[in-house]
């Protein structure tokens, strides 16, 4: 009961953020956080939000498709937009603040196409306490986080999005950009993420995995699945998928290494001395 209390206390410390601005826009990934967002400002204020949602290479096609989804079933005020990150080589070059050059560019388009409208994130309370470069462009830009400033965490949202009706958001799994797949230091590289983008969808559908992703590591392509369906796959399904993911990796990786591992969040971000060690140790070999 008093979970149930302090959550809509929360919620409505969240509509009183909201009707504060005159006008805003939400930054709509087709994460659960900013969906569910985008969501709760179109029932509080109305015609006062609109949505924005970036269409890149590095946006997986299932997310595109959820937001167009729904924005069309909740009649949602939605723009779809191209943010120029693959114009930026400082994005382009992959480091350590990768996050920081996407933010920069999706704000910076979303301010000049509305330079009267308070932009606004889905970042959660979680988010503060991991490393998240994109939050440095956020403060740049005067972007403000509405969950961040209700004190709403990112269990909270799931239950949010539950509570008013949002029962397919509420358990969609997390879905980060692709470009997070590329190991730090790696290239961004359209075409890879355009394969990456295909494996998972093919792995997803196909094998019906819970987690699943696709990664490039200077080692090679590694499918990382959940421990717990890693355990209960036996040694034909395990060469089904890499056999197929050669054949979808092909074209352009040539002659691609697939390997199988249990998946680990943020396995592809390395640190500038992490990424050092791994060269070093490739070198050996």
């Amino acid at each position: 009961m008093k979970e149930a209390t302090d959550l809509q206390q929360k919620y409505n410390t969240l509509e009183i953020c909201l009707r504060q601005m005159s006008q805003l826009v939400v930054a709509v990934s087709g994460g659960i956080d900013s969906m569910t967002l985008a969501h709760i400002a179109h029932f509080v204020v109305g015609s006062k939000a609109k949505m924005v949602h970036a269409i890149s290479p590095a946006v997986p096609k299932r997310s595109t498709s959820l937001v167009k989804e729904y924005a069309e079933k909740y009649r949602w005020d939605l723009i779809c937009i191209n943010a120029g990150e693959f114009s930026d080589e400082d994005y382009l070059k992959n480091p350590v603040n990768r996050c920081f050059y996407c933010k920069k560019n999706l704000y910076g388009s979303i301010a000049r196409q509305f330079p009267e409208f308070q932009i606004c994130s889905g970042a959660n309370t979680n988010d503060l306490l991991d490393y998240r470069p994109g939050l440095d462009a956020a403060k740049n830009n005067s972007v403000r986080h509405p969950f961040v400033e209700s004190n709403i965490s990112k269990a909270m949202i799931r239950k949010l999005s539950k509570e008013i009706g949002l029962h397919g958001l509420s358990e969609l799994p997390a879905s980060p950009c692709l470009s997070s797949r590329m190991e730090t230091g790696l290239r961004i590289e359209s075409s890879y993420l355009t394969m990456i983008d295909s494996i998972e969808t093919m792995l997803a559908e196909k094998v019906c995995l819970s987690i699943v992703r696709c990664r490039v590591r200077s080692k090679g392509i590694v499918i990382e699945i959940d421990e717990p369906s890693l355990k209960k796959i036996d040694t034909n399904l395990k060469a089904y998928i890499t056999d197929h993911a050669f054949q979808i990796a092909k074209p352009f990786f040539g002659e691609p290494v697939i390997y199988i591992e249990p998946y680990c969040m943020g396995s592809a971000f390395l640190l500038e001395a992490d990424r050092q060690s791994t060269i070093n140790d490739q070198k050996k070999i």
